[in-house]
């Protein structure tokens, strides 16, 4: 099945899966990666600050796992899927950014993010519906 992907969408992937992991390991070591810019008020130190930048930098780097394994094994179904779940997520930075007033370099890139994701995601369908059809 992997010949059915395009590199593109594998080097993408496999682009997103590191980005995603190196995010979710940087949390690790401290929430400033998670709080960014908006920190006023926030105890970087606290322990809720650390378990929130824990979770978060969990979910990312799961998530980063799962897209690392199915850019390399190439099936398309299992791309759509892990990229749909990545897509949502960028899509609910896009919304939080535009209705917290916070529309900034980031929301801009999530939004480029996400319209390449969408992309990535017809394309697997329009490959499984072609080798589908063939069967």
């Amino acid at each position: 099945m992997r010949n059915f992907v395009p590199t593109w969408v594998r080097i993408f992937v496999g682009l997103l899966a590191l980005a995603n992991i190196a995010f979710g390991i940087s949390n690790y070591f401290g929430a400033s990666a998670l709080f960014q810019n908006n920190t006023a008020g926030i105890d970087l130190m606290s322990d809720a600050a650390k378990f929130a930048s824990y979770e978060f930098g969990a979910r990312n780097l799961a998530i980063g796992l799962a897209l690392l394994i199915v850019s390399i094994v190439g099936v398309p179904e299992t791309i759509a899927i892990m990229t749909i779940v990545r897509a949502l997520v960028e899509l609910q930075s896009v919304i939080i950014g535009i209705i917290s007033g916070n529309f900034g370099i980031g929301t801009v890139v999530s939004i480029v993010v996400f319209a390449i994701e969408a992309f990535v995601i017809v394309t697997m369908f329009r490959i499984v519906g072609e080798r589908d059809h063939k069967k």
